[in-house]
């Protein structure tokens, strides 16, 4: 079992950023793909960006792409994204995922099929 823990999240301007964390436990953390969804009142819930397990490879929604970034501190066990130029349209309960690298797991992370989800963070952005 791998749990993850979110922290971050808040109320924000429009304009403004935040930078979320997850902190993971369990497992070995460098064994896995992590990746960030959220998911908006009355929305399903969606790819943000993921991180492989080494680092070395990033994917982004468009909605973040050249605001959000997401790296990783795999001696903290901690993944993070960073969210600048922050919109209303961001607002959502934003999720940690991870999946186990394998064949086929970094496709499947970022269709929404990880192996664990944390608990979320609240994100609220005003206009």
């Amino acid at each position: 079992q791998v749990q993850l823990v979110e922290s971050g999240g808040g109320l924000v301007q429009a304009g403004g950023s935040l930078r979320l964390s997850c902190a993971a436990s369990g497992r070995t953390f460098s064994n896995y793909h992590m990746g960030w969804f959220r998911q908006a009142p009355g929305k399903e819930r969606e790819f943000v960006a993921a991180i492989r397990w080494n680092g070395d490879d990033t994917s982004y929604a468009d909605s973040g792409k050249g605001r959000f970034t997401i790296s990783r501190d795999n001696a903290k066990n901690t993944v993070y994204l960073q969210m600048n130029s922050l919109k209303p349209e961001d607002t959502a309960v934003y999720f940690c995922a991870a999946r186990q690298f394998s064949a086929g797991s970094w496709t499947l992370l970022r269709n929404a099929r990880p192996s664990y989800w944390g608990q979320g963070t609240q994100v609220t952005v005003s206009s």
